[in-house]
């Protein structure tokens, strides 16, 4: 009687489903089914779902099977079994709720659970079942509310969901047909659910419970709504940037790490990553790539990962990309972008080699989009590995299509490489202050174009801004190649001024010591050199030795390393270049005592243009008139004449009063007319700083400069001050060479200090051009060497 039952039930059953199935395709079509009959699960449960059978909803329709089917389901239902299924077993999949609150993919049609993959994220296995437990029965409420919704996107999930847990499970043709149970209070404990009220839900629930013992919610509902409240907590954990509680979360409730919650998927990958797990962020990304069908949710996960992976760990992201059905590959959309963020990688760490495609392909980008950030990019990946022509040419691009500042810092490093220092002073100036790096840079530019050889013939507001800057920055480097600046044109005032302040802003920096000491030498400063040298005894030996001419020229500079990284090219010290002057007519030379000759020296004849100067008047000049009455350049024109009649100490006041002039030739010309007047009255000092009044071009400097040291020279001999004497010569024959009289004096200080050896050398060179002082100083050195014989 009872298998009689069975089977009139079961053939009604039949009947209703084929009368529903006869129009499956009109609710294919209403709830976006597919259209094949052959649905594809949303749901991968990342190791916890086992593939089912066979596809659901096979068009080819079997009433056996699916009689069998029926009564399995309609037979009395066992005891669940609660148990939480291991990660790797193959046992059900938790339940898993559609999140109302994340937005869904697009709705597919139902197939066949993605096969089984290792878990992200996983717990402790739980003990192995000896037997498979009995089939629960499916509980359909939730499937017949997102029906009765039309909400087609959690229909899906929730059928991708029943046939993942229960895989003899069959979904009804028509959702809506399947009886409802009428009640109202459970239907608004799902409409709290689905608009995301947890919360309410609970507090439902609890009611319901308090007022009618009797009634157990759905296991269903309450399995949803835990996973609910764990999806809420791992994306406000996700948003505070509480890392740890993602990972933590995302362990405890695997159920959420499917493909229908690839935002999960994306926060739990950042989680890793942010917690130093880079690997298992990869491992994150990498599933969504091996499993993970939608096409835009595969493209964002590259994208997601591209910023926080770095360029090794995404080469092996993009080989899982697939073909496109047209041929090109899946990720071309985002390749510009990637070869943008790959090349900006490559520019934090000269080390890291980027592909030559990226290379090319943003090359290409910026010739037909022309944008300054692609130009910017390509020219500081190539400034970082030397390639200081391709810099140049990209920043030069950059600036073209917008100057700015990190164009300008690019452009201005790629110069200071090549050596145009000028030029890059002239770029960032604008820019010098915008931040730490753009000053630093044009720090070191100034550096490098102060220590240019030969000196760069600078304007007067280069020069001043240059300072300004200089000292608002406290910036030594600068400020003791101003100090070489001012001693290669004759300023020794200036260059000894320069070399203090670089001291006070670093005491122990022994260039500007040196540059300092070495200055006030020449400004015959004995108590100053004498300081400077118990001050850096035993820390510099060129500095307590200044007798050893060898070490005139300063050691160069080490490079600061500019901020970012870069090591901006510092200069190499400038060689000493000290002034020179016209030699007085005669001077008279002590060599030792009781033994007195002459050294006739004439007028230096340098070899050098003669400089046109201005109109010289012989008339008018005779009588004495208050120069400062004058105009300049009528002041001028009296002090040119006035040295004609051999009045310098009248000329010298001339020459002052046509400083006064707002014409620059005319106090260029005024400085070197009085610095020759100095000269003349033997105020070879003095003539030093007339020279630092106006800046002189470098014909004029030069000259000063040979006249200068000769005449220092023969005061030092005056004085006695053999070795002094023999620097000034020093230098001196760095920029002209030595006359005949000044190779006498330079045997007879060899002579003074008893270097007859080298005496009797300079003394034979000089001799063999006719010289009579030479001869003469053979015959002292005989003298000194060789008494009794020359008796």
């Amino acid at each position: 009687m009872k298998s009689s039952l069975v089977a009139v039930s079961a053939a009604v059953v039949v009947a209703t489903l084929v009368t529903g199935l006869k129009d499956r395709a009109a609710l294919q079509e209403k709830f976006g089914l597919g259209a094949a009959g052959k649905p594809s699960p949303e749901l991968m449960m990342m190791g916890r779902i086992k593939p089912t059978d066979g596809p659901a909803g096979d068009p080819e329709f079997n009433a056996q099977l699916v009689a069998d089917k029926i009564e399995a389901i309609t037979s009395p239902p066992p005891t669940p079994d609660r148990s939480e299924p291991d990660a790797a077993a193959s046992q059900p999949a938790a339940p898993q709720p559609a999140a109302p609150q994340t937005a869904a993919p697009p709705a597919q049609t139902v197939a066949q659970p993605a096969p089984v993959t290792p878990p992200i994220v996983s717990k402790p296995p739980a003990t192995q079942q000896t037997a498979a437990a009995p089939q629960p029965a499916v509980d359909e409420s939730a499937l017949r509310y997102f029906a009765s919704r039309g909400d087609k996107v959690r229909l899906q999930a929730e059928i991708s969901r029943l046939q993942a847990l229960y895989p003899n499970w069959v979904p009804p043709a028509d959702p809506l047909a399947v009886p409802q149970n009428g009640d109202k209070q459970l239907e608004a404990m799902w409409q709290l659910y689905s608009d995301g009220r947890y919360a309410e839900l609970r507090k439902a629930v609890a009611d319901r419970q308090a007022t009618d013992a009797g009634w157990q919610p759905p296991t269903d509902l309450l399995d949803r709504l835990d996973v609910a409240e764990a999806r809420a907590r791992l994306v406000n954990a996700s948003d505070l940037k509480q890392y740890a509680t993602v990972v933590d979360t995302a362990a405890a409730t695997p159920s959420l790490l499917t493909c229908s919650e690839i935002d999960i998927l994306w926060r739990v990958a950042e989680a890793f990553i942010q917690t130093e797990r880079a690997q298992r962020g990869q491992d994150a990304y990498t599933y969504v790539l091996k499993n993970c069908t939608n096409p835009a949710e595969r493209q964002a996960t590259v994208e997601k990962a591209s910023t926080l992976l770095a360029y090794q760990p995404m080469q092996a992201l993009l080989a899982l990309e697939r073909p496109a059905a047209d041929g090109s590959r899946e990720f071309d959309a985002i390749r510009d972008n990637l070869a943008r963020r790959f090349v900006a990688e490559g520019n934090d760490d000269p080390n890291l080699a980027i592909a030559p495609d990226y290379i090319a392909r943003l090359e290409k980008l910026a010739g037909t989009e022309g944008l300054a950030s692609d130009a910017l990019l390509l020219g500081w990946y190539q400034l970082r590995r030397n390639n200081d022509a391709d810099a140049e040419k990209w920043f030069r691009a950059a600036r073209a299509k917008q100057d700015s500042a990190a164009a300008s810092q690019g452009l201005a490093l790629a110069l200071i490489a090549r050596k145009a220092p000028e030029e890059a002073e002239d770029v960032m100036f604008r820019w010098r202050a915008d931040s730490d790096d753009a000053t630093s840079t044009y720090l070191a530019a100034t550096a490098n174009l102060m220590a240019l050889q030969p000196p760069a013939d600078l304007a007067e507001d280069v020069l001043h801004r240059i300072a300004t800057e200089v000292i608002a920055r406290k910036y030594v480097p600068t400020a003791q190649q101003f100090g070489w600046y001012a001693r290669s044109l004759n300023q020794f005032q200036t260059a000894a001024r320069w070399f203090e302040t670089a001291l006070a802003w670093k005491p122990d920096d022994e260039p500007s010591a040196y540059g300092l000491v070495i200055t006030r030498e020449q400004l015959s400063d004995r108590k100053g050199v004498l300081d400077l040298q118990r001050a850096w005894a035993g820390r510099s030996s060129r500095i307590t030795n200044l007798e050893d001419t060898s070490s005139l020229t300063p050691n160069a500079l080490t490079p600061p390393l500019a901020k970012g990284g870069f090591a901006a090219q510092q200069p190499a010290q400038p060689a000493q270049r000290p002034p020179t002057e016209p030699l007085p007519a005669e001077r008279r030379i002590t060599l030792q005592p009781g033994s007195e000759v002459v050294v006739r020296a004439a007028r230096p004849a340098m070899e050098t243009t003669t400089v046109p100067r201005g109109p010289r008047q012989t008339r008018g000049c005779s009588t004495t008139i208050d120069a400062g009455q004058l105009k300049p350049a009528d002041a001028l024109s009296r002090g040119w004449c006035l040295m004609d009649i051999n009045r310098p100490m009248e000329a010298i006041s001339a020459f002052e009063a046509a400083l006064q002039s707002p014409s620059r030739k005319v106090r260029e010309d005024a400085a070197y007319g009085q610095s020759l007047a100095y000269l003349r009255a033997g105020l070879a000092t003095n003539a030093a700083v007339a020279a630092t009044k106006a800046p002189q071009n470098r014909q004029r400097a030069a000259e000063l400069q040979v006249a200068i040291l000769a005449d220092r020279a023969l005061s030092a001999f005056d004085a006695g001050r053999y070795r002094e004497t023999l620097i000034y010569l020093d230098q001196r024959a760095q920029l002209q060479q030595e006359r005949i009289d000044l190779m006498v004096l330079r045997g007879y200080c060899y002579l003074n200090l008893k270097m007859y050896g080298d005496a009797t050398r300079i003394f034979e060179a000089a001799a063999t051009t006719g010289s009579r002082d030479a001869a003469r100083g053979l015959a002292d050195v005989r003298n000194v060497t060789h008494p009794d014989t020359n008796n």
